[in-house]
């Protein structure tokens, strides 16, 4: 019943209170607050000039956003944002469609372009002196063993390495093909802080990635321990992976890789921003409205050298 879901005035308003907090923002220039608002029936809803001499460009709130040039009603937009947001496990791009009133593909293409603004530009490092960073990986795809082209063993899946804050955040990365000792390396060393202990399980691409942390315990998994003499365990982790694989089997259903890391974004960020952590679905979406800036997507007909 809120009108900013109904009302695409209502919607481009709180848009605009969203994403410039302090006044109109030329997206050209930068100037902040210096700009006129034209109206009339010659000007379209939401259109504004700068004041700058050297610049005089006009824009409205999406320019240079996820939602530039999209012919869909901003309300439209707002109410695919809460829904995708709100929904712990996610959203099948046909439900949307069904819900919203648009096109199977135009759904599609509206919630990558959602699952980019989810994305946690300026986050710091994990962890901290005293705290605890827990990284553990999992394996996603090929897992029908009636599917044509079915082999077995990890190399043959998508691995995911989620490095998780109990208690605070989480970041997840697919690890594309290649050294996963490296990638887990290099992981460590850009999003956790080297004063924290690493906790994880007893797999070997950890082995000899500890000594530059407080400490670093493991767990044995394969002896049925699932919590170590010192309390060290990859639990929080293991849930992350818990909701990330149920949202991908039960609503998914299917990623191919090159899409992957939207998926993991889409669930990193409901994660961050959960209940547990005071956020409801109302702020939750907010979050989400304020990475739009900056992340445009073009899109790309199949067939052509990149797609998104």
């Amino acid at each position: 019943m809120n009108p900013i879901y109904t009302d695409a005035e209502k919607a481009r308003e709180h848009l605009e209170a969203v994403v410039w907090p302090n006044g109109p923002v030329c997206p050209h220039c930068g100037l902040v607050n210096e700009a006129t608002k034209l109206e009339g029936k010659k000007h379209r809803p939401g259109l504004y000039q700068c004041n700058a001499k050297e610049c005089r460009l006009q824009f409205t709130a999406t320019v240079g956003t996820v939602f530039e040039r999209s012919k869909i009603p901003l309300n439209t937009w707002l109410y695919a944002v809460s829904l995708l947001t709100a929904s712990k496990k996610g959203m099948s791009a046909h439900q949307l469609h069904r819900m919203i009133g648009v096109q199977y593909k135009t759904a599609w293409f509206m919630m990558h372009r959602i699952r980019e603004a989810m994305k946690d530009g300026g986050a710091g490092l994990l962890g901290g002196e005293g705290k605890v960073v827990q990284a553990d990986e999992t394996y996603y795809g090929n897992t029908s063993k009636r599917a044509k082209h079915y082999k077995k063993g990890h190399s043959q899946k998508e691995c995911i390495i989620a490095l998780v804050e109990p208690g605070a955040k989480a970041r997840a990365f697919h690890a594309w093909s290649g050294n996963t000792q490296k990638n887990a390396a290099m992981l460590l060393s850009k999003h956790a802080d080297q004063k924290s202990a690493l906790h994880t399980d007893e797999s070997p691409i950890y082995k000899g990635l500890g000594w530059n942390f407080a400490e670093h315990l493991t767990v044995k998994h394969s002896a049925g321990e699932y919590k170590g003499t010192k309390g060290q365990h990859t639990n929080n982790a293991e849930n992350f992976f818990g909701i990330f694989k149920r949202g991908m089997v039960g609503v998914y259903h299917k990623c191919e890789p090159q899409h992957l890391q939207r998926y993991l974004t889409e669930f990193e960020f409901r994660y961050n921003n959960r209940i547990g952590l005071g956020i409801d679905d109302a702020m939750r979406a907010e979050r989400a409205l304020k990475g739009i800036t900056g992340r445009r997507l073009m899109y790309r007909r199949s067939g052509k050298t990149q797609a998104v």
